[in-house]
This record gives C-alpha cells, structure tokens and sequence, in this order.
C-alpha cells in the first residue's frame, strides 16, 4: 500500500521550486484526505504516478505556456495527469474533439486519431488541471481536497518569479484565475471553454497560431502542436 503511494513523486526542478508549498498545513491536508480516499480502498484517477504528470513532462526550464484545465476526468482509463489529455487508444472526449477542430481551422492541422497531448507537455506545455485527483465515477469529487490551494499557488509563484509565460484560460473557471497572474510580466488568451455545451463558442480563437506568434517574438521555439507525426 505505502509502495503505491510512493509512486507519486514529482520532477525535481518543480520539486525545488515548490519545496514551501508541500510544508504547509493546507498540503499537509491534501495529503491526509488523499491516504484517507486511499485507505478506504476508494479507486482514484488518475492513477498514483501520474498525479504530477503535468509537472514531470513539462520541466521548468522548458515551460512556455500554462492550459488550464479543472479536474481529472473520472471514467476508466480516462485520466493521465494532462488537462484535457486521454490516453492513446481512449476515445477522444467533446471537448478534445472541438480543441482539435480549432487547431485544425487554425493551423490546418489535420485532427489527430488519439487524445494524448504527451507531445505538447514535453515542448514546455504545463497541461495544469485546477485539481489533481477525483474519484471514480464522481466529478469534482475530490473539490474539498485543497487541491485548489496549490495549484493556485503555482499560478501565483509562476506568475512572481517567472516573465513571459502564456497562460490560456479556457472557460469562466479558468478565468477566475486571471487574478494571479501580473499581465504586465506574461500573456493572458481567453476563451469559452471547448466543451461543445459552451455552443462551440471556443472555435475561432485561434490560440494556437497566437501562441507561437509571441513565442516568436520572444524568440522561442514554437510549439509543434501537430499529433500526427
């Protein structure tokens, strides 16, 4: 049991760089109602060792953009530590399917035939979901966590201490974020959210192209967003 919980471990440039977070009481408190959850043998997603996968793709000397997302999704197999990220051979959920559409009227970029955005997260894409964890079959299950609380805190610390990151905020619940983030040191694109229950409000906003464009001129490397290859 203690085994599978050592499993959740998290790179260790984040490591060092939220070394203050993980000794608070509030993390102290995460931690105690995951073990709980844990414990009472309740099935969790994403699995143990992909809790940080967001983090552990994207290590912080690579990081260019944040994509918020909320919580974990909670159907079997579903969840991989990426907001808005399905493993490969998992049916590609609505609100991916819209993203892609997006991506492909924006940069004609064909629609991938799978829902893992592993390749975004390795090119310094911090696929950031609000909440870490959720219990089978009930979303925002695990809301009253604190999982907020650091996530939060990672917003505030990157927007503090780093300059020129892009933050995509997708959805009213990913621009409520909008208030951690200093707009005089980083870049703010806002959206509906991709879900097709926002009436597709999300297609048209051509993030993607407007990502790299800025990339450019900061003379960074853009970000190869095709899944295909």
């Amino acid at each position: 049991m203690e085994i599978y919980l050592d499993q959740i471990k998290i790179e260790p440039s984040w490591k060092e760089f939220l070394k203050d977070e993980f000794l608070k009481p509030y993390f102290l408190e995460i931690k105690s109602h995951y073990i709980q959850a844990f414990h009472a043998k309740k099935t969790i997603y994403p699995p143990a060792h992909l809790t940080f996968n967001a983090f552990n793709l994207a290590p912080l000397k690579d990081l260019k953009i944040i994509l918020l997302g909320q919580d974990p999704y909670h159907n079997p197999n579903q969840a991989m530590g990426l907001s808005f990220s399905v493993p490969n051979g998992v049916k590609i959920p609505p609100s991916l399917l819209n993203i892609y559409k997006e991506l492909q009227d924006d940069l004609n970029i064909p629609m991938a035939k799978h829902g893992d955005l592993s390749k975004w997260a390795k090119q310094g894409v911090l696929l950031l979901n609000s909440i870490l964890s959720v219990e089978a079959n009930k979303p925002t299950s695990h809301a009253h966590f604190g999982w907020q609380k650091f996530t939060d805190a990672v917003i505030s610390k990157l927007s503090d201490e780093k300059e020129d990151l892009i933050f995509l905020l997708w959805g009213n619940y990913a621009k409520n974020k909008k208030s951690l983030i200093n707009t005089q040191k980083h870049y703010i694109l806002e959206a509906a959210h991709p879900s097709p229950l926002a009436r597709n409000a999300f297609l048209g906003c051509k993030h993607f192209s407007q990502s790299n464009i800025i990339l450019s001129k900061l003379s960074k490397t853009p970000i190869d967003w095709d899944l295909n290859s």
